[in-house]
């Protein structure tokens, strides 16, 4: 007898002030600005039509004020939980492109090839998988078969993290179009198995 799949989103969240500066924001408790909020209201009513039974997100404000608006127009309660946080950038954090480039020009090219974790002080790739991978099958556990649950996060956390779930290389990563402010993914496991599957990459409210 086959099992019902379960279904997780993985939602980013809304715009910053940073991210319109195009500055790494890592660790950096930065709030969504106008733009990401009305993103976030706008976002919201869809992730709850899919009657989400649990709401995890990443305690980073950005993060957390994004969930709060699925958290209300879902009738679910947030749970706030710092493994889903974004890469800890080091010394690349409230830089721009062109200011790390300047500061270090081989870590930045090493950025260029998609690899995150590149600069002094960065956080290890292994250790950002290790955490948020480990955030996501806790979630996937604690669904009941046919349920849906949602994680906010960050892009880059995310992306690196969806890539070690499926089993793909991490030389996938520029095959991946990063997640839009707001973009959200959707992986389950196949109701047999347990293997996942992407079943949805970027999608945005209208």
């Amino acid at each position: 007898m086959s099992r019902t799949k379960r279904t997780l989103v993985l939602l980013r969240h809304g715009q910053t002030s940073w991210n319109l500066e195009g500055r790494a924001q890592g660790h950096s408790d930065i709030e969504l600005d106008g733009t990401g909020h009305a993103q976030a209201a706008a976002v919201a009513p869809y992730v709850a039509r899919l009657a989400p039974a649990l709401l995890w997100a990443s305690d980073l404000a950005r993060a957390r004020q994004t969930a709060e608006y699925v958290a209300k127009e879902a009738s679910v309660e947030l749970r706030l939980d710092p493994r889903l946080r974004e890469f800890d950038l080091g010394d690349r954090t409230g830089l721009t492109r062109t200011e790390f480039a300047e500061a270090y020009p081989e870590e930045y090219r090493e950025f260029r090839a998609g690899h995150y974790d590149v600069g002094p002080g960065a956080e290890a790739r292994a250790a950002v998988v290790a955490r948020v991978t480990a955030c996501v099958e806790e979630a996937l556990a604690a669904l009941s078969p046919g349920e849906c649950g949602v994680l906010v996060g960050h892009g880059g956390a995310l992306k690196m993290s969806v890539l070690e779930l499926l089993g793909w290389s991490e030389g996938a990563t520029s095959g991946l179009q990063a997640l839009q402010n707001c973009g959200w993914a959707v992986i389950s496991d196949n109701g047999v198995d347990g293997r996942l599957r992407l079943a949805a990459w970027n999608r945005t409210a209208p």
